[in-house]
């Protein structure tokens, strides 16, 4: 799918819209800050000169060294040669194409302007199976082809900690201080200390052109939780990994560090990365939403109560997340951490199986329709990723297997989770997403794989972005852990 016809990210304000555009509202500056993202969901940039910017952004792009998808989050190189970057050919550069309708500017970094980009292939100006962007991008193309609008909203949870890098190295990451002591969720008490960092998030947020819905402490020692604001999927992404981008930086100067980690406290709740979706036709009306006319009793050939205000195709979208979940849960839960978040039950409301129910949180998918919200708001939240996800992954995975589900117009697999008798969750009729990355991993990457198919993920991505998985599962099982020493050392 060549660049040309891939969806285009929602521009932001001011955005360009052409080089002259950008020439005059660079006339002012001397550098300009990029960055693309790896399949971690960290960003890997640098600052640029004016002029080599202009050049780049005139032409396909500008070279970028392929080693960002050679390496791990700690510049580890991978365990094993994989697809897109490899020692054989000395990790030789990728184009980065840059996304002139991501514009901003950093506040914090002297209004310095910002731009994301997207990885090609050198050879082919194709996308790189395993760029984030790229991904989504050619996910919300084949929607856009249908005449549908993927529409996504994002909710992070996440601690803060009264530390600094160097702080957090000096301890060994070991009794860390937590930025505000006990549960309180909601509260408005514990917003007032620290208030100044509290406020920055949200009101440098907006200066950053990451307009949020709402912002609150979450139950946990210093938790806190953003709703970033709903819309278009590619922007969303974007938003999301901004955001992390933003409070990580203001958590630096104001002596704070944010974490994103899905389950720091094995005793406390972890936390979450909710994922809202929907589709809009042209006209910007849910593809979700029941007529009118059904808005009194539902959808008369709806499969089960908790569905019968979803339109037929939520229906067929809804049962292709959950035929698919446990095929591709690499790209929602991408860390060894995140599976220890998945505890299942109603005390954390963090989801370990194929399930589903109207406005549920117990569910893996909550569906939100009437009669709590209005037709227009008809979405699905998707449960299971943790803070710790790479958003592009995660709604290129839920949007493509939603597509998938309504162009084979699948049933929904079994009863809402509201309908699950005990006796039936006992005889193993729920089923079960996979309890850690290496089950996970090798069921996304065997043959049978939905992930493999073609019109979902294809097999060049499964097996670059499956054995990146692979290699974390490989340090994690040879890593001796303080776990293992106290409970073995002198007992064993």
């Amino acid at each position: 799918m060549s660049q040309e016809r891939l969806a285009s990210v929602t521009p932001t304000a001011n955005a360009p819209s052409s080089i002259s555009d950008l020439e005059a509202l660079l006339k002012d500056d001397v550098k300009v800050k990029v960055a693309g993202v790896d399949v971690d969901g960290i960003l890997r940039g640098k600052y640029m000169s004016k002029e080599k910017f202009l050049s780049a952004a005139s032409s396909d792009g500008f070279n970028f060294c392929s080693v960002i998808f050679g390496w791990d989050m700690h510049d580890t190189v991978y365990s094993r040669e994989l697809l897109i970057s490899n020692r054989a050919n000395g990790y030789r550069d990728l184009i980065a194409s840059i996304d002139l309708a991501t514009y901003r500017r950093i506040p914090w970094e002297n209004n310095v302007p910002f731009f994301l980009v997207s990885f090609l292939d050198p050879d082919t100006k194709e996308p790189i199976c395993a760029d984030p962007r790229g991904a989504l991008r050619q996910v919300v193309t084949k929607a856009q082809s249908k005449g549908w609008r993927p529409i996504a909203g994002c909710e992070y949870e996440y601690f803060q900690f009264k530390e600094t890098p160097e702080s957090l190295a000096k301890k060994n990451f070991t009794d860390l201080q937590p930025l505000t002591p006990g549960m309180h969720g909601y509260s408005l008490l514990r917003t007032q200390i620290n208030s100044e960092y509290f406020n920055d998030l949200f009101d440098e947020s907006l200066k950053f052109q990451i307009p949020l819905e709402g912002h609150h402490t979450e139950t946990g020692p210093g938790v806190y939780e953003t709703a970033l604001a709903y819309t278009d999927a590619l922007r969303m992404a974007d938003n999301a990994i901004l955001f992390k981008f933003l409070a990580k930086s203001v958590g630096m100067k104001r002596g704070v560090v944010p974490s994103f980690m899905a389950k720091p406290w094995g005793n406390l709740p972890g936390c979450s990365g909710h994922i809202h979706v929907s589709l809009r036709d042209e006209e910007g009306k849910s593809i979700f939403a029941v007529s009118d006319s059904e808005l009194k009793t539902g959808r008369a050939n709806a499969q089960y109560e908790d569905t019968k205000f979803l339109s037929q195709e939520g229906e067929w979208f809804l049962a292709g997340i959950l035929e698919g979940l446990p095929d591709v849960m690499p790209m929602l839960v991408p860390t060894i951490n995140g599976y220890k978040r998945l505890v299942g039950g109603e005390a954390f409301w963090a989801p370990n199986a194929v399930t589903y129910g109207y406005d549920s949180r117990a569910a893996s998918v909550r569906i939100i329709s009437p009669p709590s919200v209005p037709p227009s708001a008809t979405r699905m939240e998707v449960r299971v990723p943790g803070a710790d996800m790479n958003p592009y992954f995660a709604m290129s995975a839920i949007f493509a297997l939603g597509l998938r589900g309504i162009e084979k117009k699948l049933p929904l697999p079994g009863p809402p989770v509201g309908q699950l008798t005990q006796e039936e969750k006992k005889a193993g009729k729920v089923k079960m997403l996979p309890q850690s990355l290496e089950a996970a991993t090798e069921r996304m990457m065997r043959p049978e794989s939905i992930a493999r198919e073609e019109a979902v993920f294809g097999n060049d991505f499964v097996d670059h972005y499956g054995g990146t998985r692979q290699h974390e599962v490989k340090l994690w099982n040879e890593a001796v852990t303080n776990w293992e020493v106290e409970r073995y050392l002198e007992l064993a």
